[in-house]
């Protein structure tokens, strides 16, 4: 029955997995076909658009021409009117002239004759003289009008060529070439097809934390980067605080964009916690990943426990807004009130449990602050113990109260380390391996390991005095951090007597 039962429980699980991708295509097809009358719409109004500033531009030609032969039609007509009217003035001239040579060689009265013939010594001067003879019988302009013509083969060509732009084709991914490294993600894509009219790549990705096929329904969005000459691309100083991430790349030329390729998901691992505020010392505050020195913090805790109290209500802290989100490998609720931490142990943990494999935190504390240490520990450890001195904890401590000191601290065992103090340390803990490394954050310097035989799981501890810290979570393990730890740095560096 039971068998029966679990079959069933799979086959439902089955159909709803396959119901909720038929109805994420359905939604899809449903916003294509949205999508296609919007973009129509557009495509068709830039088209118009388009054609209309040819018109336009076409027209503003014709006028600019005809405009250019009207005015070479007037300046040819002025000139050749001028022209004509000296000649014809010309012409009356010289036919008075040729009338008064007529009439003197016609004269017959002898008595008449010698009179005119005393002027005809004025006569091929006033000839030589006339406008006929200082006329040019050459046209200052021609008639022709023929550089004024046009010949639109050639644009008349190009106009019966013209089409829609040609689309740059789909890249595609290559995930084999692709790397998640160090908080960092390089893309690599190509094209199917040569295509040296691409101007540039357009790359989208977003976080997500459901593997496979990017779903049309996220809530986080698509973040964008444009103008990418190459085909590919490093994102780095990433935050990996969701266990995905999709990408998608599409090709651009000068005009337009082609589609996207078919998008990809990458893992992106990485330990990522919260601080678990219901551990917390009173004199604590926890703000998500940041901690900070009250030193009313207990008092005004109690205050407001005992308003709580006098109206009936409960002061337990696993009511406190400041608790986070549980995960699948956070802790249940299972601190009650009095085990928040108290005392001397201004301790808080984070909520996730460590129980295998390679982790990597990071956390700047503030250089005033009068004591600080970070470290793992046993769900177990009291709520009076102090990080370091007992068997369920390993720290590296700091403290600047009275004399400074920098020190690694397990069971109540404490070895000073001779290094500057970083004010960003890293934390490498390998369950399997046993061992439990200190960085300085900043260049990977490797301060102290711890090498150990871990019974139970693990959890982020963390403790302050006077003082302030922020814990950086979502990180990959450092591949310089792997590199030392493969060369066995982190054995030489380690100290048995802490173990």
């Amino acid at each position: 029955m039971e068998d029966q039962k679990e079959a069933l429980r799979k086959i439902i699980t089955t159909l709803a997995v396959k119901n909720e991708e038929i109805q994420s295509f359905i939604y899809s097809l449903k916003q294509m076909l949205l999508n296609v009358e919007a973009n129509s719409a557009k495509v068709q109004e830039d088209l118009e658009a388009e054609f209309q500033s040819l018109f336009s531009l076409l027209e503003e030609l014709k006028e600019g021409m005809l405009m250019k032969i009207k005015q070479d039609r007037a300046s040819r007509t002025y000139e050749l009117q001028n022209q004509l009217a000296a000649c014809t003035r010309a012409l009356e001239s010289s036919e008075e002239l040729l009338e008064t040579a007529n009439q003197t060689l016609l004269a017959t009265d002898s008595k008449d004759f010698p009179q005119c013939a005393g002027c005809l010594h004025l006569l091929p001067c006033s000839v030589t003289m006339a406008p006929a003879f200082r006329l040019s019988l050459k046209a200052k302009v021609s008639d022709n009008m023929s550089h004024l013509m046009v010949d639109f083969a050639q644009e008349r060509r190009m106009l019966q060529a013209l089409t829609f732009l040609p689309v740059p084709s789909a890249p595609v991914i290559d995930l084999t070439e692709s790397l998640v490294a160090d908080n960092c993600v390089t893309l690599v894509w190509r094209m199917p097809d040569e295509d040296n009219k691409i101007d540039h790549f357009v790359l989208e990705y977003r976080r997500t934390n459901f593997e496979g096929p990017p779903r049309l329904k996220e809530d986080q969005p698509w973040m964008v980067i444009e103008g990418i000459r190459q085909t590919e691309y490093t994102l780095t100083g990433l935050k990996f605080d969701m266990k995905y991430m999709n990408f998608r790349v599409k090709a651009c030329n000068k005009a337009v964009s082609g589609e996207f390729s078919e998008p990809v998901t990458l893992e992106t691992p990485a330990f990522m916690f919260r601080l678990d505020a219901s551990t917390s010392h009173q004199n604590l505050r926890v703000d998500d990943l940041s901690v900070e020195w009250d030193a009313m913090g207990g008092k005004v805790q109690d205050i407001k426990a005992r308003e709580k109290d006098g109206k009936g209500r409960t002061a337990s802290p696993v009511n406190s807004p400041a608790r986070g989100t549980p995960s699948p490998k956070r802790m249940p609720s299972g601190r009650g009130g009095r085990d928040r931490f108290t005392a001397e142990s201004y301790t808080v943990l984070g909520d996730t449990l460590i129980d295998g494999g390679e982790h990597y935190w990071e956390v700047r504390y503030e250089p005033d602050s009068k004591a600080f240490g970070v470290g793992v520990a046993y769900r177990s450890l009291g709520r009076f113990e102090q990080l370091g001195k007992t068997a369920a904890s390993w720290c590296l401590h700091v403290n600047n109260w009275l004399q400074v000191s920098f020190t690694a601290k397990h069971a109540n065992k404490a070895k000073m380390l001779d290094a500057p103090v970083p004010d960003c340390l890293g934390v490498h803990c390998d369950f399997h391996q046993g061992l439990l490394s200190f960085y300085n954050g900043r260049t990977k310097q490797l301060l102290h390991t711890f090498k150990a035989k871990f019974t139970q799981p693990l959890l982020p501890a963390f403790t302050v005095w006077c003082g302030s810290f922020h814990v950086t979570t979502g990180l990959q393990v450092p591949s310089s951090v792997r590199c030392l730890q493969k060369r066995g740095s982190a054995t030489s560096s380690s100290n048995t007597s802490l173990t």
